[in-house]
């Protein structure tokens, strides 16, 4: 007589759904690199660069969308930087890049002057990266859902910096908590929330909203402090003296950005 093992449907039914599950939470991962220039020439080799070699690159070898911003006039950074954000689904894909970029004849065409500029007339003074990890309230990026001229725009980028390790989980908590909940309802349509794992300023996460322009920007901050949500949560012991410092920068898209 032949046995025959069978696999009762519901347990197959719960296998699926705890793996759809977990690959729904899987958490990108981000690079947000600094450009740090000095004069108009390095900024335009720049923005020739990003727009023409790595963007194009990026999205053949399957980045779908890539960021770029710079600060808006009324910064003292303006004109003095230049923001990349580069989302990866994994690790491993983040350390493919650079080996593809080597190899792909028609990115190292288009991006020549930026790659082999002289040692006397670089394209920066230097860059700053911080690898980051998207956090679990919101594992995936965003695309902003603002409609009007990207000149216009107020991308606000923060970082919240903790004292020691302990009291900065206890901010993600806080994110992850409800928070960045209070950013949806108002519209701000964040891009994306993230743990620094690799950076200068650590422990820290860094996060992005987004607003038609510096008016719509203050009024929701307003909005945001008057919250009854951020009202219930802010003056819990748990999350008391969670921020040492708060590093916020005020950006725009450029127009070759995807974000």
């Amino acid at each position: 007589m032949k046995v025959r093992n069978l696999i009762p449907l519901g347990f197959i039914a719960l296998c699926f759904l705890v793996s759809t599950n977990l690959f729904a939470q899987k958490r990108d991962f981000y690079e947000l690199r600094t450009y740090h220039i000095e004069n108009a020439e390095q900024e335009a080799m720049l923005d020739e660069y990003l727009a023409k070699a790595f963007i194009p690159a990026a999205h053949k070898h399957g980045i779908a969308k890539v960021g770029v911003f710079k600060p808006i006039a009324s910064q003292p950074n303006a004109g003095k930087a230049v923001y990349l954000f580069v989302p990866f689904k994994s690790m491993d894909e983040y350390l493919a890049l650079e080996g593809k970029l080597e190899k792909d004849q028609t990115y190292q065409t288009a991006g020549s002057a930026y790659i082999n500029a002289a040692y006397d007339k670089p394209p920066y003074k230097r860059i700053e990266t911080s690898i980051l990890q998207a956090m679990t309230g919101q594992p995936k990026f965003t695309e902003s859902e603002l409609t009007n001229a990207k000149k216009d725009r107020v991308y606000e980028l923060r970082s919240y910096e903790g004292p020691t390790e302990r009291l900065y989980k206890q901010k993600v908590k806080m994110f992850n908590s409800g928070e960045m909940d209070i950013f949806s309802r108002i519209n701000c349509s964040p891009i994306f929330y993230a743990e620094t794992i690799a950076g200068a300023n650590m422990p820290n996460l860094v996060y992005m909203t987004t607003h038609e322009n510096m008016e719509i920007r203050n009024e929701h901050w307003k909005v945001f402090g008057a919250d009854p949500a951020w009202a219930a949560m802010k003056d819990l012991p748990e999350y008391a003296n969670t921020v040492s410092r708060n590093d916020t920068k005020l950006l725009y898209p450029t127009e070759y950005s995807d974000l």
